[in-house]
């Protein structure tokens, strides 16, 4: 991700965090740690946004899934520190795939900005009260954020063919992955903190137009499209009916759903490991009937959506 708010030298005196490997690879066979920085080599402003982050154990939760999910073929070190190349503002993936940089005064930033949505922002009735806080609230947009970079770092390093934008691909393994896997919070979060960036942004400019990432209130939409189109039943009256995700837009939410996890579970199929093999390829499959069963909907759908335009 790089925003408004954009990797890192090797960093000494770091306190090296869990996550397990997924116990049937050989040595080789890379695998994903966090790591942060100490305190003592950390300046002191940005210690407690760390601090929070640490406690949430996000970056592990995520770390944890891709070492049960698959195998890489080199280790890929995710590292909160201070100690960044010049120029590098936020969360940030080297161009091997190999270290994933997190600088704290990022965290910070993002802790800022979400501290005005509490203040602000009424609360969405889909998101629950009692995590409607800056903490929470930067937990779980770092895990989307994270969710991006590490959409970054499997393309690259296990050399996934893309049919667009290597920035849009990034976006959408961070649906994905969270959606999947965590729950409604991570979009949720990171559609409110986008919606505040966007707003901070201002006026449009032709670097803001021109760049590989998508526009960022674009970014907001495409965040609550893939939600609400993971489970129609269940997100459309707090997303749709609600005015947070347009109806023009909502129609082709449940296609893109599921293009997108159909699209990811077949990147990484082949890279699957050993152990989760048998669940991946059962999961991939239903993500494959479900792709067919929502193409035939939208047929049945698309010239009552064009009427109504």
């Amino acid at each position: 991700m790089r925003t408004a708010l954009a990797g890192a030298l090797l960093v000494t005196g770091l306190a090296i965090v869990s996550c397990g490997g997924n116990g049937n690879a050989a040595a080789a066979n890379g695998q994903v740690t966090v790591v942060y920085e100490d305190d003592a080599a950390m300046s002191p402003e940005h210690r407690q946004a760390v601090a929070a982050i640490r406690k949430s154990r996000v970056l592990e939760q995520t770390a944890d899934w891709v070492n049960k999910t698959v195998v890489l073929p080199h280790d890929l070190t995710v590292k909160v520190t201070d100690k960044v190349p010049p120029g590098v503002t936020d969360a940030v993936t080297q161009p091997d795939g190999r270290t994933i940089y997190v600088p704290p005064a990022f965290l910070v930033q993002l802790k800022g900005a979400l501290g005005n949505v509490v203040k602000t922002v009424k609360r969405p009735a889909l998101f629950p009260e009692a995590q409607y806080n800056v903490d929470d609230l930067t937990a779980l947009s770092t895990q989307f954020i994270l969710g991006h970079e590490m959409g970054h770092a499997l393309q690259r390093q296990l050399a996934l063919p893309n049919l667009g934008l290597e920035e849009d691909a990034a976006d959408g393994f961070a649906s994905f992955h969270t959606v999947n896997e965590v729950g409604p919070g991570p979009s949720l979060a990171a559609a409110l903190l986008f919606d505040e960036l966007a707003r901070r942004e201002g006026k449009l400019t032709l670097e803001g137009f021109s760049s590989d990432h998508p526009v960022t209130q674009q970014r907001v939409f495409n965040f609550l499209c893939h939600l609400e189109g993971s489970d129609r039943n269940k997100y459309r009256e707090p997303l749709v009916d609600a005015g947070y995700l347009p109806k023009t837009r909502a129609p082709l939410c449940p296609q893109a759903w599921a293009m997108l996890d159909y699209g990811w579970w077949t990147q990484l199929k082949p890279h699957f490991s050993r152990a989760f093999k048998d669940e991946g390829d059962k999961t991939q499959g239903n993500a494959h009937d479900r792709l067919i069963a929502e193409t035939k909907a939208f047929e049945k759908e698309l010239d009552k959506i064009r009427s109504g335009q």
